[in-house]
């Protein structure tokens, strides 16, 4: 059946609703608020939900319930979800193209490149999952006849600011290496573009992750990151998307229950990333056991 174009022009376009992601759920803002979210010429694309100090709450717990159950899974467990998050993104690559390219100002070929690499960069975290203990763990030489041993374990609940100007690049950079360490996340998305991250969040829901593992909170920057900055139940947090007088606030809020604190930074997100977020939110554990020795009779303790 041939459809005309004056059939064409009368229909309405279905517009997305965007929820947050909270738990492993798509719930609305408690306070039930909305924003507009437009491109870098101005023009609306969407209304974002904007989180409150209570929906902020409500995704610590959901990290915290989660934390024992991702922590707990093997490294190898762990890269074998990160990749099928990347299997994801691939299949809905066109739609992230040209939400990046709203939400950058960019042109499709450009913003293909910035998908393909932020695609590329989950299958590289998904890849050190059981690699990073090897790196900084490892027998330690000691004075006695003892097995001195440390590994890495993950920090718990940590709180993202994600990049304001990077709205899936910088996204993925700073959520894939937190969960690949087998730490939880509450995230605090792009606040002028929260689309891609708030898409991410579909791909999450339909991939293994389990629920809560990663938190996506849209709306002002520094109202959602005070509560999560003060939280007593956050161990860490990453201060990316914060500008320079914001990050001293969140720092100082932050120091009331010792959290972790990595500091903004100029970064290029197109770079090598490297270790050094692997590593940002792992604590290392050491353990120290009898050698014993070797005697006529056999070995001893």
């Amino acid at each position: 059946m041939k459809v005309s174009e004056s059939e064409k022009a009368a229909r309405l376009s279905v517009f997305k609703t965007y929820k947050l992601f909270v738990g492993g759920k798509f719930p609305r803002s408690e306070s039930g608020r909305v924003y507009e979210v437009t491109d870098s010429k101005g023009r609306w694309l969407a209304n974002a939900p904007q989180s409150s100090r209570k929906d902020a709450r409500d995704a610590v717990v959901a990290a915290r319930k989660a934390f024992a159950g991702w922590s707990g899974a093997t490294a190898y467990n762990r890269g074998q979800i990160l990749y099928r998050v990347a299997e994801m993104l691939e299949g809905r690559r066109d739609q992230f193209v040209r939400e990046v390219a709203d939400a950058e100002g960019l042109s499709k070929s450009k913003a293909g490149a910035v998908v393909d690499a932020a695609i590329d960069r989950w299958v590289w975290y998904a890849g050190w999952t059981d690699k990073i203990a090897q790196i900084v763990g490892g027998a330690n030489p000691v004075a006695g006849p003892y097995f001195n041993l440390s590994s890495p374990e993950p920090t718990g609940v940590v709180a993202v600011l994600a990049p304001q100007e990077s709205s899936f690049l910088g996204l993925v950079s700073v959520i894939a290496p937190v969960i690949a360490t087998g730490n939880t996340a509450v995230v605090v998305t792009s606040e002028a573009a929260p689309l891609p991250a708030l898409s991410l969040g579909e791909v999450l829901a339909t991939s293994d992750l389990p629920g809560g593992v990663v938190n996506l909170l849209s709306g002002r920057t520094a109202e959602i990151a005070t509560p999560l900055a003060a939280h007593q139940d956050v161990n860490a947090i990453d201060l990316a998307g914060a500008d320079e007088v914001l990050a001293k606030e969140l720092e100082i809020a932050a120091a009331d229950n010792l959290k972790r604190v990595r500091r903004p930074q100029p970064v290029d997100w197109a770079a090598d990333p490297g270790t050094e977020r692997l590593t940002s939110f792992l604590e290392t554990k050491t353990v120290w056991h009898p050698a014993g020795g070797s005697g006529a009779s056999g070995s001893a303790y």
